[in-house]
């Protein structure tokens, strides 16, 4: 085009192809940055490092504590594959390969466990993932200030209370002479033993789990509706959307991407059922429901077997079946909401 006029020159085109660059006008791969690009980019963060170098401090110490605390301890999954002897080598005497692994695929209590941690582990995703996002919805709504800020303490408070002090409350609910069963015979039935019971301890765990985690699990919901913006819900009041179709046309997909990546974590802790919870809450009485993997690791590692290879063996099966869980999840979650973890 020439400056100063408004006509258009025609460029002549060689080669014969199809506009577009390239061979036949198919698009060049760029390919990797030249060396003059890395090298300007390693300039960037020494100068980045360089001038900001108060802010990295502060990522030290939690690197420290995950290399501490989460990686330098996976060194001891050797032992599943080695047998250990209290005494001997922290690695493992003698070197078994599978043997632990033939062990507890071959061992029917493995199996009772497993089941019953993806049938507690299912019902928890199932119940606990939802009502986060209904009492987030339902707050939302809300337009009285301090209703709202008396709802939120209310139901944020469970969380901060001890495991130990939900096991206790738990137990003097549901005790033979408990509030739950006095209600019961006040209308005229019969006491129920229900920490006597296995066919109610799931019912029990997952009431109590609501109850603890469902006020806290909104905090995020409530700040991912802060982030949509109001002209949607305005333009949708002038074409005549009602509440309802406000909130399944933009508040929804708004916290979508939230949603997303908190199940995908929540997938990922899926075979992690609440350890501690469970050991406070059942006895051998319950074993058939409540025995999750977490207990019986416990039981055969430490508690009554003191058999850590075999343990340990269990403990890296789960640990590949969270891995499994996450990547698949992340991406069916990528390719089908464009939301993920990476």
């Amino acid at each position: 085009m020439a400056r100063g006029t408004g006509t258009v020159e025609a460029v002549p085109r060689t080669g014969g192809g199809p506009p577009g660059g390239g061979i036949g006008g198919a698009a060049v791969d760029a390919g990797p940055p030249p060396p003059a690009q890395q090298l300007r980019d390693r300039e960037t963060w020494r100068v980045s490092l360089r001038r900001h170098w108060r802010l990295y401090t502060f990522v030290v110490l939690p690197v420290i504590f995950l290399l501490v605390f989460r990686y330098v301890p996976m060194i001891g999954n050797v032992i599943a594959f080695r047998r250990y002897r209290p005494g001997g080598s922290m690695f493992g005497d003698e070197w078994v390969g599978l043997y632990y692994f033939q062990m507890f695929i071959q061992s029917k209590p493995f199996w009772d466990v497993f089941w019953n941690t993806v049938v507690l582990g299912g019902l928890t995703l199932l119940i606990c993932f939802p009502l986060p996002i209904i009492l987030a919805l339902l707050l939302n709504e809300l337009r009285s200030r301090l209703f709202k800020r008396v709802v939120q303490t209310i139901t944020y408070l469970p969380h901060f209370m001890s495991i130990v002090i939900v096991a206790g409350m738990v137990f003097q609910l549901t005790a033979i002479n408990g509030t739950i069963n006095q209600i019961i015979e006040g209308f005229g039935g019969e006491a129920i033993p229900f920490m006597q019971r296995a066919d109610w301890f799931r019912t029990i765990y997952l009431t109590s789990e609501v109850w603890q985690t469902v006020g806290w699990g909104t905090i995020l919901y409530l700040a991912a509706l802060t982030t949509i913006d109001d002209q949607l819900y305005e333009a949708s009041r002038i074409d005549g959307a009602n509440r309802w179709q406000q909130t399944w046309h933009i508040t929804l997909p708004g916290i979508r991407p939230t949603m997303m990546v908190l199940l995908i974590l929540n997938i990922g802790t899926f075979m992690a059922v609440g350890f501690e919870k469970v050991l406070l809450l059942y006895n051998p009485l319950t074993y058939d429901t409540a025995d999750v993997l977490s207990t019986y690791l416990y039981r055969v590692g430490i508690g009554e077997g003191g058999n850590y290879s075999f343990a340990a063996a269990i403990g890296l099966f789960e640990a590949l079946i969270g891995v499994a869980l996450v990547v698949t999840a992340n991406q069916i979650s990528k390719r089908a909401v464009g939301a993920s973890l990476w």
